[in-house]
Formats: structure tokens, C-alpha cells, sequence
């Protein structure tokens, strides 16, 4: 088994990873109502296998709702074995987990049964009354959905990520968080999956029922994602064939990390899903379904303190790309692509054998499959 400091420093590279996979694009370009041509996704998916280190490659390809592409590469485990994953598999989906925990956060907002102003010691009095979080009387709902609350991460603290033998409460992971020393002042963005802990406490202290049925009343059933679920037991992991990650331990050998500890990612990255289901909540969330535009901008306008995103995007608007995001740990790097008006999906998993510095070039990797699916003279 790979050992806790070097699992809790691997896993905290998953912020990294996700944002360097936003796509931007000018904010006043908009897709084409007309055809959309589509590149060959099984040759972009063969191409990100053959990149390197990459195990297995699976990715499909939407349009107005439609699967118009899809594509598998590489194998289920490593070395060849285990046979194809089908592009249909399910697959971590990492911190885009995020987004649907905001989405059901501020559909409370919009109900009425929370405010963006609420400060946390109000909406989650035990977090003070037990020194949990410090300052929870400053810290608001909204500086919890932006990462600008300056609470530190639990990673890298008495967690282990890859250990799926212990269950975790949330007051573990909040308490882990607590032995931290403050990154950065309140309202300053510092991405930290503590946040999303939060969130999902406060989902589930107003819905009165778990993250994971709360998710399944709001998002899952409602949009058709059949084969989208949330762990909430360290030991649950992914269900049916899909493929495997592996990340080298301390003495540099290769070691299977496909079975996450389910209670350490919860709100922040635990959903499982799949490249049909994804497509499905983007597309939902791009066209105003889920939030008003009023209150989709808290998630996809750029916090204080963000790094801005570059202009352009992969494809230079044509088709525009929306500022979007991804997730990985070690073993997997996943993301969505979406179109800013919901008309088009690219959703990708990449299972792979690296280590974290080469885990890292893997966005650019999934870049480069998507300018050669949609870019022109690609």
C-alpha cells in the first residue's frame, strides 16, 4: 500500500489538475444554431493512449443531447489486460463533484431556505460550538461556494485518501482541517476541498436526508443520470467494468489506487459517473435548468483573488468552449467540455500509470484530444 504521506501529497495535487483543465473563451462569441462538425473520437482517444503512461482512454461526444462520437483506448488494467473499457463505463469524476454540490446549495438560495450571506456558525452552529473551523462566525455560504472561506484543506493532514478501510465523518475531516495553520485571509481565493465538506453538511442539516439522496432528488433522477451515484462508505468504489489507475508507492513500484476512500471525497469529489450522465448535468446546467443565470454566475464567474482564465480557448471561439473544469487524484484524470450554451459535451476519462508530475501534463493531454475532435484544421 502506498504510504500516508505520500497518498495525502498525491491526492492534494487534485486542485491543480482541475483547474488547469478550464477551456476558456470570449465572452461574446457564441456557438453556431447549425451543424457541429466532430472529429474521429476513437483516433483522439488511440492518440492520448499513445501520449504515454496512459492505461486506458474512453470519451464520448454530444450534441443537442445527442452521443454523436465516442471512443476507447488502451485497457482496463495495466499492461494490455482486462480488455477494452466501453466508452459507456462509469468513472470518477473527481472535483467536478463541486459544481453539483453548488448547484444544490444554491437552488436552497433560491427556495429560500439559505442566503448567500448565512454565515456558517448560523447555518452550522456545532462547527463553532466544537472549534471546528475557526472564524465560522465570519465565513460565509458564499465564500464556502467561491474557495474564498481561507479554511485549509483536510488533505495532507490525519486523512488518508487511499485507505478505503476507515470510514470518516465529516467532524474527522473538519478536524483535521483544524490543526492547519490559515492560508490566506477570508475572501481571498485558496482552493481547499474543506469548503465542499462544509456544503454538503449544510445540504443534508436543511434537506434532512444524505448528500447522496439529495443529490438523486435534485440532479441524478430529474435529468436522466441513471448511472451517477455518491459514495458515501469508504469501501464503495466504482461499479461494473471500468478502468483502473495506479501511482507508485515509496519505493517507486507501480500499486493499483483504484479504490478511494468514499468518505474522504464526498461533496468535494466522490460522485462516479459517466461520460453520458455528465453531458447531461452540463448541458442542463449551461442552459439556466438547474440555477438561474443570477445564481449559476456565483459558480462560474471568477472569485476574488482567482487567477483569471486565458481567453481564447482551444478551438479560438470557433466552436466556444465555456470556462470549464476536470478532477483528478492519483490514478485518473477526468473532465467535461462543454459549449457556453449547452449545445455540445466532450466528457474524457483518463486512467493512468504516472507519477504526480506527470499526472500533471495530463490536461494538456485531454486539450490536445478535444482540438482534434472540434478544431478546425486541427
Amino acid at each position: 500500500m502506498i504510504s500516508r504521506r505520500a497518498a495525502v501529497a498525491r491526492v492534494a495535487s487534485v486542485a491543480c489538475a482541475a483547474l488547469a483543465l478550464s477551456v476558456a473563451a470570449p465572452a461574446t462569441a457564441s456557438a453556431s444554431p447549425g451543424p457541429v462538425k466532430v472529429g474521429d473520437v476513437q483516433k483522439a482517444m488511440e492518440a492520448l493512449v499513445q501520449t504515454g503512461h496512459v492505461v486506458g482512454a474512453i470519451g464520448e461526444v454530444y450534441v443537442d443531447g445527442k452521443r454523436v462520437g465516442k471512443g476507447s483506448a488502451g485497457s482496463r488494467l495495466i499492461d494490455g489486460k482486462g480488455g477494452p473499457i466501453p466508452s459507456t463505463a462509469r468513472y470518477r469524476i473527481g472535483s467536478q463533484t463541486k459544481g453539483m454540490t453548488a448547484t444544490v446549495a444554491l437552488q436552497l438560495v433560491k427556495e429560500g431556505k439559505l442566503s448567500l450571506d448565512d454565515k456558517l456558525s448560523a447555518v452550522l452552529p456545532e462547527v463553532a460550538e466544537k472549534d471546528l473551523v475557526e472564524r465560522a462566525d465570519e465565513i460565509t455560504v458564499r465564500n464556502l461556494i467561491q474557495l474564498t472561506s481561507g479554511i485549509p484543506d483536510f488533505i495532507g493532514a490525519d486523512v488518508d485518501p487511499l485507505d478505503p478501510t476507515v470510514n470518516y465523518r465529516p467532524a474527522d475531516l473538519l478536524a483535521a482541517s483544524r490543526k492547519k495553520p490559515r492560508p490566506v485571509e477570508i475572501g481571498t481565493f485558496n482552493y481547499a476541498n474543506t469548503n465542499y465538506i462544509l456544503l454538503g453538511m449544510i445540504i443534508e442539516e436543511l434537506a434532512g436526508r444524505s448528500l447522496a439522496a439529495e443529490f438523486n432528488r435534485r440532479l441524478f433522477a430529474p435529468l436522466g443520470m441513471r448511472d451517477t451515484y455518491l459514495p458515501m462508505k469508504a469501501s464503495v468504489g466504482i461499479k461494473g467494468p471500468h478502468g483502473h489507475g495506479y501511482a507508485p508507492d515509496e519505493t517507486g513500484k507501480l500499486r493499483d489506487v483504484d479504490r478511494l476512500n468514499a468518505t474522504t471525497l464526498l461533496g468535494a469529489g466522490g460522485v462516479i459517473s459517466t461520460a453520458h450522465d455528465m453531458s447531461a448535468f452540463q448541458r442542463a446546467f449551461r442552459r439556466d435548468r438547474l440555477l438561474p443565470e443570477s445564481l449559476r454566475k456565483v459558480i462560474t464567474d471568477p472569485a476574488p483573488g482567482q487567477p483569471p482564465l486565458p481567453s481564447g480557448g482551444p478551438c479560438a471561439g470557433n466552436p466556444e468552449f465555456a470556462p470549464g473544469g476536470g478532477g483528478s487524484a492519483p490514478g485518473f484524470t477526468a473532465a467535461t467540455y462543454t459549449s457556453s450554451d449547452g449545445r455540445l459535451q466532450f466528457a474524457v476519462s483518463v486512467t493512468v500509470a504516472m507519477d504526480d508530475a506527470e499526472r500533471m501534463t495530463t490536461p494538456q493531454r485531454i486539450t490536445n484530444a478535444l482540438k482534434s475532435v472540434f478544431c478546425p484544421a486541427t
